[in-house]
């Protein structure tokens, strides 16, 4: 059935819950697990520049580490499932295209994500990244919800 499942995540707890039906679905199925972050990019607004108080490294650096922590908290819940894992995190403004993307290029055959994360009420509506995801790919999709 499924051989390769990708497990985007945005560290939110409702993520972290679909990451884990999708470790558990992979470990009954002997599939692996692609674990991926899409981090925003720094926001270039030349025009506010006197109200941003942080830097782009500092704000690169910042997301990295968290990215990293995100993806580590899934490669730690496969391992102790016993599923192979591998993870990777990008930076790009446009998440639903990075997941369709990484999910085809890497070969995953399912898709495990949550219904909504961190940008809270919003992300319920149409244009949720979710929703994105769902009519742009042609790939399974299993929404956790």
């Amino acid at each position: 059935m499924y051989k390769h499942i990708l497990l985007p995540t945005d560290g939110s707890d409702l993520s972290l819950r679909a990451v884990d039906a999708g470790i558990q679905l992979a470990a009954k199925l002997g599939a692996k697990v692609y674990g991926l972050h899409v981090a925003m990019p720094y926001p270039a607004m030349s025009y506010m520049t006197e109200i941003i108080t942080i830097s782009e490294a500092t704000y690169s650096e910042e997301a990295a580490e968290r990215a990293e922590r995100y993806l580590a908290e899934i490669k730690s819940r496969a391992d102790t499932a016993g599923v192979t894992c591998e993870t990777h995190y990008t930076f790009d403004e446009h998440p639903a295209k990075v997941i369709i993307d990484t999910a085809e290029s890497k070969g995953c055959d399912l898709i495990v994500l949550a219904s909504h994360g961190r940008r809270g009420f919003d992300r319920l509506l149409l244009g949720s990244e979710t929703q994105r995801v769902l009519v742009g790919c042609e790939l399974p999709v299993l929404v956790y919800r």
